[in-house]
């Protein structure tokens, strides 16, 4: 049906039912679709010619606003909770309190820099983040068809709605939950605003903002796009989900992880760099073959 999911890099457990899934909101048309997707590593790039990509943390972190001591710190972290946030050993129960712990220090280590709201778009401009092969034809679809686009994001709101607009492509339709920066009256980060969205509290996130998903209410058919297994609970607040896909990207430890995205993911992407799937199956749904 769809030529894409026949590349060597998707794999699927139930092929019959994704095709039912994807025949089933084509049937009901783009007016009953919303989208739902992480931001790093999923709508951009894990890596590009074998180096990786920075997500919109990395951005500050391997910016000229950081100190060198601060790079170092904020490295460590990484060193310390990365694994434990893609280790398929631990339960979730057991990462969310680590991964507060993480996030946490990061942000409190960020304000400490005194970071100049001013240099953002300059650092970022800078930096290597790249959105994945195909993201024009992405949000300019769904832009054209009015398909709401939710943005749901452990990552730093601020930066990585610089990287849409750097790119073009930060449309009316757009709306993004994130961990968003708060300036002070000359424009220095002084704390972050509201609840702490890290990688496996996006059910709550998704709860908290029910009233997003109220508005969109005749909108029951859900295109889900993430990249580790906390992001499945990004559509819980949905009203009446009739249809959900969910398309995870398997970018790092793939033997490690691959039965866990399988078991819980419709379609795995294994260490795809491009928007194919998602553009293709969202071209079948809006009814263009």
């Amino acid at each position: 049906m769809i030529p894409e999911l026949s590349k060597p890099s998707v794999w699927m457990r139930d092929s019959k039912r994704v095709e039912e899934i994807i025949q089933a909101m084509h049937r009901a048309g783009p007016s009953t679709l919303q989208v739902i997707s992480d931001f790093d590593m999923t709508l951009t790039r894990f890596a590009h010619n074998g180096k990786r990509c920075p997500t919109s943390h990395n951005i500050l972190d391997n910016s000229k606003l950081i100190s060198e001591d601060c790079k170092n710190n904020l490295k460590e972290l990484l060193n310390t909770y990365y694994p434990i946030e893609i280790d398929s050993t631990h339960t979730v129960e057991e990462k969310l309190p680590l991964m507060v712990e993480w996030w946490t220090k990061a942000h409190n280590l960020l304000i400490q820099q005194k970071i100049r709201k001013d240099l953002l778009a300059q650092v970022v401009k800078e930096s290597d983040a790249m959105l994945r092969e195909g993201y024009k034809v992405f949000f300019d679809q769904l832009h054209k068809h009015n398909i709401p686009l939710l943005i749901f994001s452990a990552g730093i709101g601020d930066v990585l709605e610089e990287v849409i607009h750097q790119n073009g492509v930060f449309h009316p339709n757009i709306r993004v939950f994130s961990n968003y920066m708060d300036f002070d009256e000359n424009g220095i980060l002084c704390a972050f605003k509201g609840q702490l969205i890290h990688t496996y509290n996006k059910r709550e996130g998704a709860l908290l903002n029910a009233g997003h998903f109220q508005e969109l209410q005749d909108r029951h058919n859900v295109l889900l796009l993430g990249d580790s297994l906390g992001d499945l609970t990004m559509a819980d607040g949905v009203h009446n989900v009739e249809n959900i896909l969910k398309i995870g990207y398997l970018n790092d430890k793939v033997e490690e992880r691959k039965e866990s995205y399988l078991s819980t993911y419709d379609i795995v992407l294994e260490k795809d760099e491009t928007m194919d799937v998602p553009n293709a199956i969202l071209n079948h749904i809006t009814g263009r073959q």
